[in-house]
């Protein structure tokens, strides 16, 4: 309960940090900008999700990896959260909580299959080149039953440039934690929303207009329930399509010329 105390504490102290901006003020018309519609997180969101992960991971002779662990904004969260477990910090850059310096794109050069109960990430999948070779790869280290947690961002500043490649919906993360890769969702969804109009700087007919659905994070959380599969051979995202794509098709009915 200490290290959840802790994990919780680090939250509200980084909510208290933020000031109103001088812009204007959060307010209840706020909320009509959003789509009731749309999945917010509750079980794994930015603020809840040591609840369901510390539990499960913070215990002796478990295995947790980190990708992107290097202390930037907060000092080692998810180790501090499971102190008792067997946890490794990978990161591209050497420095403060990292104990392999690597690419997560090459994980498996690093570590045999099925090594790690719980892989974790946050505010990492947006500046890797290719998300969807880390996915293989995370299938790869993760043991059957394992679970995996990645928190990236949906909507937000440009940031750490040149490497800000992607920024992810939670469809996008589903797409990338597929069936065929081995993962059942558990929970996937949004947090944190926004509000946020045009500026003076942009096209003239665009301007002041508020931009809709906005929210900071995106989440995934996930278990390894099989190995990848493919037909024939290794894993191809072309087979995938048909997991990714089941029981959905694009919207019909988006262009104002349809009858």
């Amino acid at each position: 309960m200490r290290r959840l105390a802790g994990v919780r504490g680090w939250m509200a102290k980084s909510a208290a940090r933020q000031t109103a901006p001088p812009w204007g003020l959060p307010s209840d018309e706020d909320l009509k900008l959003l789509d009731p519609g749309i999945p917010t997180r509750k079980i794994a969101s930015h603020a809840t999700w040591g609840e369901f992960l510390c539990p499960r991971l913070d215990r002796e002779g478990v295995a947790v990896l980190e990708i992107g662990s290097r202390a930037v904004n907060s000092n080692g969260v998810f180790r501090n959260a499971f102190s008792r477990s067997d946890f490794t910090g990978l990161d591209v850059h050497p420095g403060l909580n990292v104990d392999i310096v690597g690419d997560a794109h090459r994980l498996s050069d690093y570590f045999e299959p099925n090594s790690f109960d719980g892989v974790v990430s946050s505010a990492v999948f947006e500046h890797l080149a290719f998300p969807w070779v880390v996915a293989e790869e995370i299938s790869k280290v993760t043991k059957l039953g394992g679970l995996v947690f990645v928190e990236t961002h949906f909507s937000y500043s440009m940031h750490e440039m040149p490497w800000n490649f992607f920024q992810f919906s939670d469809k996008g993360l589903q797409a990338l934690f597929n069936r065929r890769l081995g993962f059942e969702t558990i929970e996937a969804g949004v947090s944190n929303p926004l509000v946020g109009r045009f500026s003076q700087a942009a096209d003239a007919y665009l301007v002041g207009q508020p931009v809709v659905n906005l929210y900071c994070h995106a989440g995934y959380l996930g278990v390894k329930t099989a190995e990848s599969q493919a037909d024939g051979g290794p894993f191809d995202w072309r087979q995938a399509l048909s997991d990714v794509y089941e029981n959905t098709e694009y919207p019909r009915h988006t262009s104002r010329f349809q009858s």
